[in-house]
């Protein structure tokens, strides 16, 4: 079985890098992500929650800002809670890898999380 999900888009607030209650750095972005689409067609785009974790969310936080352009390497996550007494589903992407994306100003590095 299969887990990996590849997405590139711009951020849509400045990245915040916060700790939990243990310490471990984490840092939660949105990347909006254009679909495809057909050019008599309105352009229609995906917001995409993305949990980066230790030194890749380090990596996020120093170097990302909104608006920038970026490609994240993961995994799909799909998590579910209970509220009012119903379930409900809330799906994000877990980062494993971060790159510039777009030509933001001649920058080619990533993370180096492997």
């Amino acid at each position: 079985m299969m887990n990996y999900v590849v997405i590139m888009g711009r951020l849509t607030a400045d990245p915040e890098l916060r700790q939990t209650a243990d310490g471990i750095p984490y840092c939660n972005v949105t990347v909006a992500v254009e679909r495809d689409h057909r050019k008599d067609a309105e352009t229609k785009v995906d917001f995409v929650p993305v949990t980066s974790w230790r030194s890749t969310a380090e990596f996020i936080s120093r170097n990302f800002v909104k608006g920038q352009m970026i490609a994240v390497h993961g995994s799909l996550r799909i998590n579910t809670y209970e509220k009012d007494g119903e379930k409900r589903y809330v799906t994000s992407v877990n980062a494993d890898k971060l790159f510039f994306a777009g030509g933001a100003k001649g920058r080619t590095a990533h993370s180096d999380i492997v």
